[in-house]
């Protein structure tokens, strides 16, 4: 799967207590910071968010910065229904992103 444009991320740790959504214009070099932790005080290194479980692509960044501000105001409850709508088994979706 390769991913052009601006995208809305979720990434989770291991055992899906904590999720984290960002959004960026290089999924790939973005995914790549958090898992290698580079900021070791970030939210991401701190509570080992780092396996992608959900991704959406956009043309513009301003669609995709509104659309990062509408998930990350939503219940838990409704974030984990959009993951398992498209990946149910809240699979790791980072080696797919060079395939």
């Amino acid at each position: 799967m390769r991913f052009r444009g601006c995208a809305v991320y979720m990434l989770c740790s291991g055992n899906r207590a904590v999720l984290y959504t960002g959004v960026t214009n290089d999924i790939a070099r973005r995914v790549h910071e958090h898992r290698e932790r580079h900021d070791s005080s970030a939210f991401t290194a701190r509570y080992r968010v780092n396996r992608l479980v959900h991704v959406e692509v956009f043309d513009d960044i301003s669609t995709a910065i509104e659309r990062e501000k509408q998930i990350k105001g939503w219940s838990r409850r409704k974030k984990d229904a959009l993951i398992a709508q498209a990946n149910p088994e809240w699979a790791d979706l980072w080696p797919g992103l060079f395939a």
